[in-house]
């Protein structure tokens, strides 16, 4: 099953700067002006190597900054405990990591679990970025089971004293252990023989660690068969997932009323007059209670609630899906509104064809207030185990179904590969930071 193992990090050092200034969240989260922001704050901000001007430019740049001293290869391999507090909704939320290297294996092997399509163009866009500079510069985002709390416990004994980096950015705290005894790296690694590990975030990273190294036995160059990865117990009590709602815009036809009416006849259709802030409050109650529903909202003083009447209709509609796919409510607004009532079928969801989509929920509103979309369909989160009901049935989640939060931030430890040239030199026995 899962191999995980220490790595030899590249790390900054104190000559860096704050770590603050240098880390920042992965490339498929940006918002427009967001690299711009994390560039600004130091010139040694790890987006100049997640984003950078070009995939040449970033290898130059991590070659530049050995020199200088601004990163150092730890002399020794470690892994390393990752933790980070935020909030959700008002509520503390800390969530415990261990942060390492894991063996690659093909999906077919049933040892790392996707449950996301992934597209082309970003694949390629990571893929160059590893060719030019032998590195994982991001970690990929796993999960895995420890109904045993063994692991669990081991990493709370593992982190009891004070972290070797604190930091805080964007309203979330990052703390990071370093764990070099060999005997606690031991057990760590047979925690994990057993396991199978299903991806939260990454697909597109972890497809690309695959192909570079195909593409590494293909040049006879020394193999890069493992990948930078965070692993969260998937039953921890800090895991957040967050709900990702649609926004329609550009249907020619698009009629509200019409649309309520063929609603109307698969959903309990409920106009609320509540004000529209406290959507989030509603489908919280029914999320917590197992119902099938979405919020409707087009920018006026009410919203609609839809309620699914029949529990069966899914099974009826798509039986050749899986009973873990068709229970999800994505697929249910996906099937039965987006494609069978609106006309935005899987090719028109792919391309983002009359359909964008939002994690915030106040950026939802204002869209459908402003009139930036037509409507608005708010959405419950996937359940945890939901999601690996899927990845274990070998299916995928409609395209956008999950939103960890937060995402695991780069910069705090970059992964050389074996493959590289970029890290030839002897390895520096110390790291300030």
């Amino acid at each position: 099953m899962a191999e995980i193992a220490p790595l030899r990090a590249l790390r900054y050092t104190n000559k860096a700067g704050s770590l603050e200034d240098l880390i920042c969240p992965p490339y498929d989260v940006l918002a427009p002006g967001d690299r711009e922001t994390y560039l600004s704050r130091s010139p040694y901000n790890s987006m100049h190597l997640e984003v950078p001007d070009t995939y040449p430019h970033a290898a130059e740049l991590l070659r530049d900054w050995m020199k200088q001293g601004i990163l150092k290869q730890d002399s020794a391999p470690a892994m390393f405990l990752y933790e980070e507090e935020f909030q959700v909704r008002g509520e503390t939320l800390r969530n415990k990591l261990l942060l390492c290297r894991m063996k690659l294996s093909d999906f077919s092997e049933k040892i790392v679990l996707p449950h996301e399509n992934t597209l082309d163009e970003a694949k390629l866009d990571r893929f160059r970025l590893m060719q030019a500079t032998g590195c994982n510069i991001s970690p990929i985002y796993g999960l895995y089971a420890d109904p045993e709390r063994e692991t669990r416990e081991r990493i709370e004994r593992l982190s009891s004293d004070t972290p070797r980096s604190t930091c805080t950015v964007d309203g979330v705290t990052h703390r990071l252990w370093v764990i070099n005894d060999h005997l606690a790296i031991g057990a760590l690694c047979e925690d994990f023989r057993n396991r199978k590990i299903y991806i939260a975030d990454g697909h597109h990273r972890y497809e690309t660690a695959l192909r570079y190294r195909n593409w590494c036995r293909e040049q006879g160059l020394p193999e890069a068969e493992y990948v930078l990865i965070g692993l969260a117990d998937l039953n921890h009590s800090g895991l957040a997932v967050l709900p990702i709602h649609r926004l329609v815009h550009g249907l020619n036809s698009f009629d509200e009323k019409e649309l309520l009416k063929r609603c109307a006849t698969v959903f309990q259709v409920y106009e609320m007059d509540t004000p529209p802030e406290y959507i989030e409050t509603n489908m919280d109650a029914l999320h917590r209670q197992g119902k099938k529903a979405f919020a409707y909202y087009s920018g006026g003083k009410t919203w609609h609630l839809l309620l699914l009447k029949d529990e069966t209709l899914m099974d009826r509609l798509c039986p050749k899906e899986s009973p873990a796919t068709r229970n999800l409510n994505v697929s249910l607004l996906h099937k039965v509104i987006l494609e069978g009532m609106l006309g935005i079928d899987a090719e028109k969801l792919a391309k983002q064809t009359h359909l964008t989509y939002t994690h915030d929920f106040s950026e939802a509103l204002a869209s459908a207030r402003s009139g930036a979309c037509q409507c608005a369909f708010f959405v419950n989160p996937a359940r945890i185990k939901e999601i690996c009901e899927v990845a274990d049935a070998g299916e995928k989640m409609p395209q956008k179904s999950t939103w960890f939060y937060p995402k695991l931030f780069t910069g705090l430890a970059f992964h050389p590969l074996e493959s590289t040239t970029l890290f030839s030199q002897e390895p520096l026995s110390h790291y300030e930071s």
